[in-house]
């Protein structure tokens, strides 16, 4: 070797390493992998700031980049649980409720997230009586848009709740239909179903998988917690991911420890997703 490459190498290395470590993540780099929880927080009961300690300590682990909330609750005495724990983990809240926003006591739906917020939406789903809505979150990840779709459906487990569910789904898709554009999207929430339920395939139809099946086919992997439903071994958190646009990494089932004895971060788990951007089409 000659002594001017001998002198050049150690310049080529530096350039190099000084190449690698301005590359931004792109959509389709493992180093780009977006997360997203999706919880039910059981309102207040049960011990709520005990649960809520347990909830927070995980969610501050976990660190996602998004959580999907349900059966989040206000009223004169309790601040809006979704705003209590985004303003706690360094989050936005976008809560979404039938109830007008001049009541005191309010329930509904949750989206926080860690990134930038450019558009939030909702809708009511049929049966309007049934307290059900649909909301939007699209979020800037690194330059990179996404919708975030979250939703808690009709909760009867018999055919008239099957309808229902059917409806708001259609509802739903709809709803994404008139508000995605060409923004990556996914669906989140808690939908009353396990999944391979006939109602669940409008989402399949519309372009969406559900993630933890896609990772783990047959994997029977409850969301709802044995402690409060000893009879009922069912998945029936799940996120879905737009199909050829989202890409699903990893699925795993969160907040599933106790802390003192019969004390639980909620009578559901958590379901923790983790997902690439495809690459660009």
């Amino acid at each position: 070797m000659s002594v001017r490459l001998r002198c050049l190498l150690p310049l080529l290395a530096g350039l190099v390493i000084a190449a690698c470590v301005g590359v931004k993540s792109r959509p389709g780099n493992s180093n780009a992998s977006v997360g997203i929880v999706t919880f039910n927080l059981y309102h207040d009961k049960a011990d709520w700031p005990a649960r809520r300690a347990l909830a927070m300590a995980e969610l501050r682990a976990l660190r996602p980049d998004v959580i999907v909330l349900q059966e989040v609750l206000q009223h004169e005495t309790l601040h809006n649980q979704a705003e209590d724990l985004a303003d706690a983990l360094g989050y936005t809240a976008y809560f979404i409720s039938i109830d007008r926003a001049d009541k005191i006591r309010r329930y509904g739906n949750a989206i926080l997230t860690r990134h930038p917020v450019l558009v939030r939406d909702w809708a009511p789903l049929q049966p309007f009586d049934d307290s059900r809505t649909a909301g939007l979150l699209r979020i800037d990840i690194d330059g990179h848009p996404l919708n975030v779709y979250a939703t808690h459906l009709h909760h009867e487990d018999n055919p008239a709740g099957a309808r229902k569910r059917a409806e708001q789904l259609t509802d739903l898709l709809n709803f994404i239909h008139r508000t995605a554009g060409d923004v990556p999207s996914l669906v989140a929430g808690d939908f009353n179903v396990a999944a391979g339920r006939p109602e669940l395939a409008t989402l399949a139809a519309g372009g969406f998988d559900e993630a933890f099946t896609r990772l783990h086919p047959g994997d029977p992997s409850p969301t709802l917690n044995p402690h409060y439903f000893p009879q009922d071994a069912r998945r029936i958190d799940h996120v879905y991911l737009q199909r050829e646009r989202l890409l699903p990494v990893e699925a795993r089932v969160v907040l599933d420890h106790e802390g003192a004895p019969g004390t639980w971060p909620s009578d559901h788990f958590g379901l923790y997703v983790r997902f690439d951007f495809a690459p660009s089409r």
